[in-house]
């Protein structure tokens, strides 16, 4: 473990804040108001936003093969979220939709800087450090929100946090920060469309959300997007 350069403190900050602060406190408060499934889809939208930016700001050519790939997720992630089963007029509802919107967005911005700003430190060397950042201001913000800690101290409250905290914060962030520093800005961005995949398919096993055609064929769609992205990333 060593201090950041200076040359770090740019991914730092925008990883820490953006992606390990604003992406986690708006994806957790909006999956208690959302089925995990579709908490999930929404979350992991972020080729809407990196696919313009990549083209208009970066002028990354995107070919043919790409732009069918993007085509399909996108069609696919239209298709699981079903907009004619929103209630458009719940405003609880919308608002914890805007929360993952605006969460996607966040780690569509951290792709692009980890792609194009090059920071001289590995992920896993600045990991630490942008935990360390996110805490800073997600402790003092969780308990003016929610008060004292009440936890309940039980088996499953401690086996959530294990895994929620090692494992699937800090390890998966880590992985997906290096990929994003070799892979393509739109590449990663698609091919990390596999989460909300795969979250659907442990919600509908473990937490009995139903399994309907339209979660059959956007999983399909997807899945084909991301054959297509993962091909032409290794081309």
């Amino acid at each position: 473990m060593q201090l950041p350069r200076r040359g770090d403190l740019p991914v730092v900050a925008s990883v820490g804040l953006l992606q390990m602060m604003l992406f986690t406190a708006l994806g957790a408060v909006a999956m208690t108001r959302l089925p995990a499934g579709r908490s999930a889809i929404l979350s992991y939208t972020t080729p809407i936003w990196v696919l313009p930016a990549v083209v208009l700001m970066f002028g990354e050519r995107i070919g043919r093969r790409q732009w069918a790939g993007i085509g399909l997720a996108g069609l696919g992630i239209l298709v699981l979220l079903n907009p004619y089963v929103i209630d458009w007029r719940d405003g609880q509802l919308l608002g914890a939709n805007a929360m993952l919107v605006a969460a996607s967005a966040a780690w569509a911005a951290c792709i692009l800087h980890l792609r194009y700003g090059r920071a001289p430190s590995s992920a896993i060397q600045l990991a630490p450090w942008q935990m360390l950042l996110a805490a800073a201001f997600l402790v003092p913000l969780a308990y003016a929100v929610e008060g004292p800690f009440t936890g309940d101290g039980t088996g499953a409250f401690w086996a959530c946090l294990g895994f929620v905290g090692p494992i699937a914060t800090a390890f998966c962030f880590c992985g997906v920060n290096a990929a994003s520093a070799l892979l393509p800005a739109n590449a990663t961005s698609t091919l990390m469309l596999a989460v909300p995949v795969i979250g659907l398919a442990l919600s509908t096993a473990t937490l009995n959300e139903t399994l309907g055609l339209d979660l059959i064929l956007g999983a399909l769609a997807i899945g084909l997007g991301i054959a297509a992205s993962a091909r032409q990333a290794r081309a």
